[in-house]
């Protein structure tokens, strides 16, 4: 099993991110650090300060050295997937091939209520995912695309430069879908990502994608299955262990750890030794 970190860009300072991005990159245990895309914190004041996510990834990628790094999800209905596709083929290079392109069909009635984003019905909204996800992987990893969607159109589209990592980086696709979101990990995805109930939950989403792949024959061990587990401060590690050894025996390959708000750097290192007994 492997381990990432995930900080929520809600309610804390640059400076206090930054330092906790900064202590992981130095413990080998960790092999990558997300972050989220929303405009408006998801807890607390919904007033308060959130940093955006694709240029604190950029920041991110110059103050550290050898984690990987990604958005844990980016909202298609924020950005046309032609100008994600740029961004994520930047972020790359500056990272030095270590950018993880996390996507998501995107859900946020309040951000785009505030920001005069349209947010389409559910199955308009996953057919512009689809199709968003196409065009970028296309954008990223071809000379030239053409692309005849109902909602996303190319023509003889370059995306120059490429990204270090080829044909493209590694796609993580967030979500709980049984019939699209599902459908869209086989097809295009190296990473799934849901954030679940319990390991049983989380099998039976498993065995769903599964059978997506099998239809589009693809083995479903090609994609690193993970998962989220939150960390409580005030209920220690043990809680943590055990969860974590649960979705171990379910069949997780990463387990992304969800770090409270101000976390120090120095509490890292104590986690990533507690983890590193499970492994």
């Amino acid at each position: 099993m492997r381990f990432a970190i995930k900080t929520r860009p809600e309610h804390q300072t640059w400076e206090e991110l930054r330092d906790l991005w900064v202590a992981a990159d130095e413990i080998p245990l960790f092999e990558s650090a997300w972050n989220w895309d929303h405009f408006y914190p998801l807890t607390g004041d919904l007033t308060g300060p959130c940093f955006e996510a694709w240029t604190m990834l950029a920041a991110m990628a110059q103050a550290t050295r050898r984690i990987r790094l990604g958005s844990q999800v980016t909202g298609m209905i924020y950005r046309h997937p032609a100008v994600l596709a740029n961004m994520a083929a930047t972020v790359d290079i500056i990272s030095g091939g270590r950018l993880e392109i996390g996507l998501g069909a995107g859900w946020n009635q309040l951000e785009c209520d505030a920001y005069g984003i349209d947010l389409p019905p559910l199955r308009e909204r996953f057919d512009r995912f689809d199709e968003g996800t196409e065009a970028i992987v296309r954008l990223l990893s071809q000379a030239t695309t053409t692309l005849t969607g109902q909602y996303v159109q190319l023509t003889d589209a370059r995306c120059e430069p490429k990204p270090v990592q080829r044909p493209h980086p590694p796609v993580t696709i967030g979500g709980r879908g049984k019939r699209r979101t599902l459908r869209t990990v086989a097809q295009w995805a190296q990473q799934w990502n849901a954030i679940v109930a319990d390991p049983q939950d989380w099998l039976e989403l498993k065995e769903v994608l599964a059978g997506h792949c099998a239809a589009v024959g693809r083995d479903v061990s090609e994609i690193t299955c993970s998962v989220n587990v939150r960390v409580d401060p005030d209920a220690g590690l043990d809680p943590v262990l055990a969860a974590v050894a649960a979705y171990r025996d379910a069949g997780a390959d990463l387990v992304v750890m969800n770090l409270p708000h101000h976390a120090k750097p120095g509490s890292l290192q104590p986690l990533a030794e507690a983890l590193g007994s499970l492994s």
